[in-house]
């Protein structure tokens, strides 16, 4: 992957490198594409909302409720 991003220009890069850091907990294939495509339509509009950013945080693992 990291030859594929050298022919990417640099603030490409950096949002491909964002993205991967982002996703890399995921345990499977299924939940990155989940992710990536609940993100897309997130973003669809321009706005986001409170609840669809913690969705998106729930989806990606880093916002958990209350123990």
């Amino acid at each position: 992957m990291n030859w594929i991003l050298r022919f990417v220009p640099a603030d490409k890069r950096a949002l491909l490198e964002l993205a991967i850091r982002i996703t890399s907990s995921l345990d499977s294939a299924a939940e990155r594409k989940a992710v990536a495509e609940y993100g897309v339509t997130m973003l669809a509009d321009g706005k986001v909302t409170v609840g669809e950013w913690a969705k998106f945080g729930s989806k990606l693992g880093v916002l958990k409720g209350r123990h």
